[in-house]
Formats: C-alpha cells, structure tokens, sequence
C-alpha cells in the first residue's frame, strides 16, 4: 500500500521565477499602462526574491507610488516610510516624502468631494497634520527639490484648512455657550496660523467669547486688534456654520444641479 500510494504521488511544482531585470521591466511597463495592482504584485515579488539586487531601492521607490495610485494610503504611507528609513541619504529619497505627503493630503478626500462641496475643514485633521509635517520636512531639508514648489502651495492650503477646522470647533463651543473653550480655540488661530483667512473670524470670537465671560479688558484688547486689522467688525451674533460656508474660499461653489450631474452640464 505504501508503494502504491508513494507511485501515485504528484511531482512538486517548481515556481518559474523570473529574473530581477525581467520583473523589473514588467513592473515598470505595467506601472505606465496604468495597471497599478499587477505591478504592485511584480513588485512586491521583487522585494521578496531581490531584496538586494540591482533594482530593489528603485523598486522599493516605485512601491510607494503603486499603492498612492491604487488607492491604498495605509501602505503608501507605510512603504514611504520604510525607504526613508532604509535610504536616507537616497539621491530620490526627496520623492519619497513628497509621495508621503501627497498620500496624506489626499486620504481624506471623498469621491465625490469636488462634486458635492464637501467641506473638507470638517473633517479629522489627522491626516492634514501629517501631510504638512511631511511637506515641511521636504522643505527644511531639499529645498532645491523638484517638489518643493509644489509642496509649498499645498502647505498654505493645508495651513488654512487646519485654521478653519479650528473655528469649527469654536463655533460648536459657541454653540453650547462654552465660552471659555471657543475663546481658548480661537486665541491659539491667532497665535498659530498668523495671515490665513480663519484669523479675522477668530478675532471675532474671542471678542464675542470675551464679553460673554465679563473679561471685558480681553475683548477690548481682540477689538483693538480686529479694528487695525479688518477695519470695524463689531460682533451682533454667533458666527454660524452658515456665514462660514458663505466665506467660502477652498470648495468650489457649484449649483446644485451641476453638482448632481457631475459637472457634465456646468
């Protein structure tokens, strides 16, 4: 019995494995057609089978920007991080943070954002954060990079976005007539994100939050202030989530109807 069943067994597959230069070609030449996932797997199976060919660095490069093109930022962020850590001194490693970035800007972006208006200020701030962190390390260190021009105009972007997240969260407190809390959000716009468009209506708060307290010397002091910036703006009402939405700068206003045919009738 043992015979007969050791004759009958089957012979193990041997897996073709393909040259590193050939899986390389591949990888590449399916990244250019677009077909991101089959060159992720060329790739990953190049780390696996090469980790110290010729082309693992490059590959490992190419890695990150597959995932980002795929849609998968987890490991986008996550295969940036490992190249930086590995190559710090790599000739491209100013690429690999400026993908970093670009991943994390873009994680939170719906869709179907740019056709419903979505405000993108109301949304976790995690990902804004960690994306101008990693366009300011580009920028500290390459500021010769080819991406720094770039990266500078979404830092100024993403400094607006976390200065209006921040008024969000002080008109919530208004709301709930927590006026210490929305004048304590409100002060830390004016003390960190100097000349975006968040620092008049914070102003605004904390003159509303100030008096509102009985701190009437801390409100005349942010009047002061608001008047030799902005001019007169006496605060008569809460600033609401509608005034926000009604300054507007970063969504593009669109009629509804545009939104809900995509733009194809705008």
């Amino acid at each position: 019995m043992l015979s007969a069943c050791s004759s009958n067994s089957k012979e193990p597959v041997i897996e073709d494995v393909k040259p590193e230069a050939e899986l390389y070609s591949s990888a590449m030449a399916k990244l250019e057609g677009g077909n991101y996932r089959p060159a992720i797997e060329d790739l990953e199976a190049m780390e696996a089978r090469y980790p110290y060919g010729r082309y693992s660095e490059q590959a490992q490069l190419e890695l990150v920007y597959a995932y980002y093109r795929s849609s998968q930022p987890a490991a986008a962020k996550t295969a940036a991080a490992r190249f930086i850590r590995l190559h710090p001194n790599h000739e491209h490693v100013d690429y690999a943070y400026y993908l970093k970035g670009l991943t994390a800007f873009e994680e939170n972006k719906g869709a179907f954002d740019q056709y419903l208006g979505t405000d993108k200020a109301k949304k976790d701030p995690g990902a804004a954060r960690d994306s101008f962190t990693d366009f300011s390390t580009l920028l500290s260190r390459f500021p010769n990079s080819e991406y720094a021009a770039d990266s500078r105009v979404r830092m100024v972007f993403l400094r607006n976005l976390l200065a209006k997240h921040e008024i969000h969260v002080a008109n919530y407190y208004i709301s709930r007539s927590a006026w210490l809390a929305a004048a304590n959000r409100a002060q830390y716009v004016v003390e960190n994100y100097q000349l975006t468009p968040a620092v008049k209506t914070a102003l605004q708060i904390m003159v509303q939050a100030y008096t509102e307290l009985g701190l009437l010397d801390n409100a005349d002091h942010a009047q002061q202030v608001l008047d030799a910036n902005f001019g007169e703006h006496r605060i008569v009402q809460p600033m609401t989530t509608e005034a926000l939405a009604a300054d507007e700068e970063i969504t593009q206003q669109r009629s509804w109807f545009s939104r809900l045919t995509f733009g194809l009738f705008d």
